[in-house]
């Protein structure tokens, strides 16, 4: 079964940085749709960035040139760096996994981990 378990959120001051990890087990990064998706409070679930089967990055507006995902396929783990912090950027973040799907749609992603915290003031 997989399982995906996200470290690195905390508390960080406006222009700070944070390095998230999400590591899986029970199946391989390489071989499926890997995301990191934020939501805060009162707001809907975004996508900020991930990797589609063919290895191709997508970013969201609001996050493109301040954030990176990355993987190491050895360590089976997700990472998103996550530089030039703003307040707006206060969130739940969470990782997610999509296998054996053509696209990586909202709806294919099915495994999810229980998320950390980011919190950025100002």
């Amino acid at each position: 079964q997989v399982q995906l378990e996200e470290s690195g959120g905390g508390s960080v001051q406006a222009g700070g940085s944070l390095r998230l990890s999400c590591k899986m087990s029970g199946g391989s990064i390489r071989d499926c749709c890997m995301a990191w998706f934020r939501q805060a409070p009162g707001k809907e679930r975004e996508r900020v960035s991930h990797f589609s089967t063919g290895g191709s990055i997508t970013y969201s507006d609001s996050v493109k040139g301040r954030f990176t995902i990355s993987r190491d396929n050895a360590k089976n783990t997700l990472y998103l760096q996550m530089n030039s912090l703003k307040s707006e950027d206060t969130a739940l973040y969470s990782c997610a996994a999509a296998f054996g799907v053509s696209q990586c749609l909202f709806r294919n992603y099915k495994y999810w981990g229980q998320g950390t915290q980011v919190t950025v003031s100002s």
